[in-house]
């Protein structure tokens, strides 16, 4: 990172230039455009596959997978849909999906079927489109089925459900009663792990307050956002300036406000082993979210008082629903973030701080078999030196951060608050006598650092690990370092 001049200016004293050293910075992810998922490969110890872990291809529907009953052969991807389903009964109608829609053939090939009419396979992979797919997949299904599928209508999350019994034929498809399984139940034995970005395209955002704006960058050649922003590929970024509450007896120009931005480029981190040697359950798991943070915020004015808890301001919800392509089966990850300010004062400081903050965080679970679920949270964030201006006695501390939240199947397994800040004191005292001289003393001291806490949920079972009783938590992490200090005698 850049290193920036700090100053602490006083009034009716001369500006003090303040410097301190600059810190390095990681670097940003970009995000491609997501691929779609390879076949699936044998693993070394021959009794399970390693599945290949990829965002689901986009500008198709995501037909969903089905595993059999009959345990003749494994999960595979289907043409079977979920036409509806109602949440409250557990009911559901799975059709047959529609074809892929027709476009012109390339020359050579079938019109009905894009083949090659002398091969009946695609000239460009040389495999029928078919290849790996048992006639059993596209059957209809029966007790005892597990359906894993994309957002479907009644189900904006997803459904994983194991069919308990067979109601009929409808006019859209066949009526089933549902009930809730795992991802051991189509998994199996057979093991992923892999990373994926967030579509930052596919992310809705709510504005909380007034003075927020959102932009985003995908793609080659697509840069969005404020005049002169440059987003690296990937990256979402919200900006706010937002007023904040000011000490009731602070003159009209210790108005207090927050501006600057957020700018983060999230992905999903997935991991799922299911050799687990004929035990019930996986050997191992992980679900969690990491990414690339940086942030530029500025605080300035007096700040009211704080009672009890600091002032917390959301100022943006942000939800994104992405679907990750493991081996056959479709999964649904659901991920929220609600950014805000927090500020907490004495009401006494007057302030103006300037902070740049950069690095990288993560948030997840991990499993093991015999040893239960662990929490995972780690971060390496650094901030520049900042530009400041404080003045009388007393404390502020103001932050810029994201609650997070991510889960399965609409179900939260993770839960995180990553704030970093930036923490102020001052310490000025002046003194006048009758003679007429005056004297001025004081200490100040400012500190930069980050805050990051959550919880691991009750529905990470979603894995077809041990239900744990209670929520399990991440445990606090915070680092705190100076950013300058220094005292003064006149």
């Amino acid at each position: 990172m850049r290193t920036l001049a700090r100053r602490l200016l006083i009034p009716g004293l001369t500006a003090l230039a303040l410097t301190a050293t600059g810190c390095g910075s990681t670097s940003h992810t970009g995000a491609a455009e997501p691929a779609a998922p390879a076949a699936v490969t044998p693993s070394s110890d021959g009794t399970s596959q390693q599945l290949d872990v990829a965002a689901a291809p986009q500008g198709t529907s995501t037909p969903a997978a089905v595993a059999r009953a009959d345990g003749k052969g494994r999960t595979e991807k289907s043409a079977l849909k979920v036409a509806s389903y109602d949440r409250a009964t557990g009911r559901a109608v799975i059709a047959k999906g529609a074809q892929t829609p027709g476009r012109s053939p390339a020359p050579g090939k079938s019109p009905e079927t894009g083949k090659s009419p002398e091969t009946g396979k695609s000239p460009e992979t040389g495999k029928s489109p078919d290849a790996g797919k048992s006639p059993e997949a596209d059957k209809p299904v029966a007790v005892g089925d597990v359906i894993a599928s994309a957002p479907a209508p009644g189900a904006p999350a997803g459904l994983l459900a194991k069919v308990t019994e067979v109601v009929g034929k409808t006019d859209q498809g066949t009526e089933v009663k549902t009930a809730a399984t795992t991802l051991a139940a189509v998994l199996g034995d057979d093991k992923a792990d892999g990373k994926v970005p967030v579509d930052p395209a596919a992310v809705t955002v709510e504005p909380l307050t007034k003075g927020v704006t959102f932009s985003w960058a995908k793609g080659p050649g697509l840069t969005f956002g404020p005049e002169g922003a440059k987003l690296p590929l990937g990256n979402l970024r919200l900006d706010v300036n937002a007023a904040v509450d000011t000490a009731p007896d602070a003159p009209a120009s210790a108005g207090a406000s927050v501006s600057g931005f957020v700018q983060l480029a999230p992905q999903v981190e997935f991991a799922y082993d299911g050799s687990a040697g004929g035990a019930p359950g996986p050997r191992g798991a992980f679900l969690g979210m990491s990414g690339d943070w940086s942030s530029q915020w500025k605080l300035q004015g007096r700040a009211a008082a704080s009672t009890g808890a600091p002032k917390r301001i959301p100022f943006a919800k942000l939800h994104s629903s992405p679907v990750i392509q493991v081996g056959p089966v479709p999964v649904v990850v659901n991920l929220d973030l609600t950014c805000y300010i927090q500020v907490e004062a004495d009401g006494r400081v007057t302030v103006e701080v300037q902070q740049d903050v950069k690095g990288d965080f993560k948030v997840g679970g991990s499993y093991a078999s015999g040893k239960g679920w662990t929490p995972v949270s780690a971060s390496n964030v650094k901030s520049t030196p900042v530009k400041a201006s404080v003045t009388a006695t007393g404390t502020v501390k103001g932050a810029i951060g994201a609650e997070a939240s991510v889960g399965l199947y609409g179900a939260v397994g993770v839960t995180a608050d990553f704030a970093p800040y930036v923490r102020g004191e001052g310490d000025i005292k002046a003194a006048a006598s009758s003679d007429g001289k005056t004297s001025l003393e004081g200490a100040w001291a400012l500190y930069g650092g980050f805050d990051l806490s959550g919880n691991l949920q009750l529905q990470l079972s979603l894995f077809g690990t041990p239900v744990f009783e209670r929520k399990i938590p991440l445990g606090t992490l915070n680092r705190e370092w100076a950013l300058s200090t220094g005292h003064i005698k006149r």
